[in-house]
C-alpha cells in the first residue's frame, strides 16, 4: 500500500513537471525568447555577452522608431547570425546622414540620440558611403548605438530591412545582474 502511494506521488509529480515544462516551452516559443548579444555594435546600451528577453513577433506587431530589435538578416546581408540594432526609421520615412556633423535626420528632422557611444564619423568602408535612404513600406532602417563599430542599414549589403526579418523587440535585460531590468 505504501509503495503504491509512493509510486502514485512520483507519477503525479512527473505529470505536473511535464505540464510545467510544456507551458514554459510554449511561452518561450510563441511569446518571448532569450537572446545573447554578440559584439559591440550596441555599446553602451548593450555589451557583448549580455542576455536579453525578446518579445517575439507573435506579440510585437507595431515597429516603432527607437525600438531595439533582433533581426535575422536576409542572406544577401552576409552577416553572421542574428543582429541587435535600434530602429531609426520605419516604412515611408527618409533617412539622411551628415557625417561632417555626425547627425542623423529622419524626414528632415535631426534625431536626439543620447544613447549613442560617440560622434559618428564617415566610415572607412566605401559600401557605407550612402547618405540618403527612402525606406520602403514594410521595412525598417536600423543602426547600432556604437555607430563607428556597427554594420547596419547604412551598409549597401544590408540596407533597409523587411519587417518580416524582425524576430522581436528587446524588452528586458536578464544578464549581467547589474543590467537586470526593462530596456
Amino acid at each position: 500500500q505504501a509503495r503504491r502511494e509512493k509510486q502514485y506521488e512520483t507519477f503525479t509529480m512527473l505529470h505536473d513537471l511535464v505540464y510545467i515544462l510544456a507551458a514554459i516551452t510554449l511561452v518561450f516559443v510563441f511569446l518571448f525568447r532569450l537572446v545573447g548579444v554578440k559584439g559591440s555594435s550596441m555599446y553602451p546600451t548593450l555589451f557583448d555577452h549580455d542576455y536579453l528577453v525578446l518579445e517575439s513577433n507573435f506579440l510585437y506587431r507595431t515597429v516603432r522608431q527607437g525600438d531595439i530589435v533582433v533581426i535575422d538578416p536576409p542572406q544577401q546581408a552576409q552577416l553572421d547570425g542574428s543582429i541587435v540594432k535600434r530602429v531609426i526609421a520605419t516604412g515611408g520615412q527618409t533617412v539622411d546622414i551628415d557625417y561632417t556633423t555626425g547627425t542623423v535626420y529622419v524626414d528632415g528632422t535631426p534625431l536626439d540620440e543620447p544613447y549613442i557611444k560617440e560622434e559618428m564619423y564617415l566610415p572607412s568602408n566605401p559600401a557605407m558611403y550612402t547618405t540618403h535612404w527612402e525606406i520602403p513600406e514594410g521595412s525598417v532602417f536600423v543602426m547600432g548605438d556604437n555607430r563607428n563599430r556597427s554594420t547596419d542599414s547604412r551598409h549597401e549589403m544590408v540596407g533597409p530591412i523587411d519587417e518580416d526579418y524582425i524576430l522581436g523587440k528587446v524588452v528586458f535585460a536578464l544578464w549581467p545582474l547589474e543590467k537586470f531590468g526593462l530596456l
